[in-house]
This record gives structure tokens, sequence and C-alpha cells, in this order.
């Protein structure tokens, strides 16, 4: 698979985040090549955008990473059990990056399966199927994207996103999900999928 380069994750991150959509999350684990395609995601954008971490330039230990060069993983904690993987966009001191919100799995897949629900993948059911990775922290489960690969470099062999196959598809966008407190930001339409 064509992994990308630095250039794509310097462009503009509403540009990326449309643009992944169709692309590979590939994953080692444990011998195994896990494979996801890319179906959803959501745009920050720290100095305009009060849902983002790094909004105001708030600089925390945590958020450090989207203060450096895009093309890196950031990955942090939500509920205090759920992951969230996001690529870190633009060019340093920018503090951008793009939620992974959902995937469909490609290769690996039962292992993902094992990973997510303890289960081969033609032991699922159609419900567990339809919600195998249709949410930030159900996809990082199915691929074990943990914070031991938060600001990793995703030029690396063992954690990256590749080119999709060249494909029409259909972009929607909508307001991001779970971000009301984000007073005028909650209605940017910077949510998209397919």
């Amino acid at each position: 698979m064509n992994k990308l380069d630095r250039n794509f994750y310097l462009q503009d991150t509403l540009k990326v985040a449309k643009e992944l959509i169709g692309m590979y999350i590939v994953r080692n684990y444990n011998g195994t090549e896990l494979i996801m395609k890319i179906t959803e995601t959501e745009a920050y954008i720290g100095s305009i955008d009060k849902a983002c971490h790094a909004y105001g330039g708030r600089r925390t230990k945590r958020t450090e990473i989207m203060y450096g060069i895009g093309g890196y993983a950031y990955i942090y904690l939500i509920y205090g059990m759920y992951n969230c993987f996001n690529i870190v966009t633009e060019e340093k001191e920018k503090a951008c990056a793009v939620l992974i919100r959902g995937g469909s799995p490609e290769k690996g897949i039962n292992e993902m399966s094992q990973l997510r629900y303890e289960k081969a993948y033609n032991e699922l059911t159609a419900y567990q199927i339809k919600n195998f990775a249709n949410g930030p922290g159900k996809l990082c489960i199915a691929m074990k994207i943990t914070k031991e690969l938060n600001e990793k470099d995703l030029l690396s062999d063992d954690f990256y996103i590749a080119k999709g196959k060249k494909q029409n598809y259909d972009i929607k966008c909508s307001k991001r999900i779970n971000i009301d407190y984000a007073e005028e930001a909650k209605d940017f339409l910077w949510r998209f999928y397919v």
C-alpha cells in the first residue's frame, strides 16, 4: 500500500479531513496487518475552534503534540475508558488535528473482531457488525490503538495511513458530535463521512 507522505498532512486541516475519507489506517499488531478504511472524520483547528483541546493557545503536556508538525498521532482518553485517534495536521505551532471517527474493516478482520468483541467475525450478530467501528472508541479497540501510540510518526512502518483506491465518494458534511459546550463552534460543518 502507498503510505501518505508528510506533505499530505501539512495541507489545510479541512482538506485533510475530507481527503482522509477512503484512505486506510494500517497497523501491524502482534505480527498481523490490520487495515481499516476511514469512513468518518472531524476537523479541529485550535486558533478558532472552541471544541479543540488547543483552543486559544492552550498548551498542556497532553496537547503539546498538536503544536508539532503534521503527520503524528494524537491519542487521548475520553470518559476515562475510550481512546480517540487523531492525526496532527498543518505546520508546527498551528495546533490542528483530524479525529478519525469511524471506519470499515478491510484486512485482519478476525483479529480485529477478537479485539473488539472477543469472538470470530463470523460469530458476530448483524448489530455487532454494524457497530464494529462506527465511533472513535470502537475503531481504536478494533485496531488496538492505545496511548502507547500517542506521538507516533505516521510515516513509520508499523502504523500509518495509506492511499485508497480512486473512488468518487459522496462525502457528506455535518456538525460534529458531542461538542455542545463549544458555543458557535458546535455549528461548524467540520464532520465528514460517507
